[in-house]
């Protein structure tokens, strides 16, 4: 018998193995790789809003409601946004010592840890004004001179021309701005904390918030000069004026009387 000759594999069989090889390594990776970036950030923002939840639970639920809905003792915070939440809760105001007028700044009792898994667990009840970035709030590259525009327009009515604050009706003040954190200042203008009112970025976009933060820094900063001395609140002339006028003449009629009292004595005698 004649033997059989050997069988010839096709020239393109290594390829196909190859190709068959590859797709099965491919397919364990995929099914042993870690999971994908963004996997990951789904992942840990879940477990932000969960420790959120519990801290807020504990810290925020006896006056807003156990589900941010609000009370008779604390407004809603459905929409209020993460901004909101690391306004209030980085500046000390929240949570609340006692109820009042209006809610003083005092020390966060909150890591800023806790403050963005609150922020978190807020903001997944509602969309609303979103925590800014450094790149947002950071006076860098901004028009100091625009922004000290901008604020007399918009916001030395109620914090006098250089930020440091003023009294308001019942009992509420616009608080001073000197030291505070560029970021609530621009947390502040997104959301409208207490009496103050909202600019979100369709009413005073993102650059002229930039513009009024380098402002503030600038005036209340350790550089600033006061070429007239003591400024006396900052507010200009009126208050100068009124300061020379109330101290100065009184002065002048304490001396007036001294003189007369003594020039009298010496007749006397």
């Amino acid at each position: 018998m004649k033997k059989l000759s050997a069988r010839r594999r096709h020239p393109l069989a290594a390829v196909v193995v190859l190709l068959f090889a590859l797709a099965a390594t491919g397919g364990l990776y995929a099914a042993f790789a870690p999971a994908s970036k963004a996997q990951a950030d789904e992942t840990a923002q879940s477990l932000a809003i969960e420790e959120g939840k519990k801290l807020y639970t504990v810290g925020c639920a006896s006056c807003h409601g156990t589900g941010g809905q609000g009370t008779s003792d604390g407004p809603s915070l459905v929409g209020v946004g993460s901004a909101a939440v690391d306004f209030q809760v980085g500046t000390g105001r929240m949570p609340a010592q006692q109820p009042g007028a209006q809610v003083p700044r005092k020390k966060a009792i909150y890591k800023q840890a806790e403050i963005d898994q609150l922020a978190a667990y807020i903001a997944s009840l509602g969309a609303g004004p979103i925590t800014p970035t450094e790149q947002q709030y950071s006076p860098d590259g901004a028009d100091i001179a625009r922004g000290g525009d901008l604020f007399r327009t918009n916001c030395a009515q109620c914090h006098n021309f250089t930020g440091e604050g003023g009294a308001l009706t019942k009992g509420k003040f616009a608080p001073s701005l000197e030291g505070v954190d560029p970021k609530h200042v621009y947390e502040a203008m997104q959301t409208g904390p207490q009496n103050m009112p909202s600019f979100p970025d369709t009413t005073m976009p993102e650059k002229e918030k930039k513009d009024i933060i380098a402002y503030v820094q600038t005036v209340n900063g350790d550089k600033s000069e006061s070429p007239g001395g003591l400024k006396l609140g900052g507010l200009g002339p009126v208050s100068e004026g009124l300061f020379g006028w109330i101290f100065g003449l009184g002065a002048l009629i304490a001396v007036a009387i001294w003189v007369a009292a003594h020039t009298a004595k010496a007749k006397k005698s």
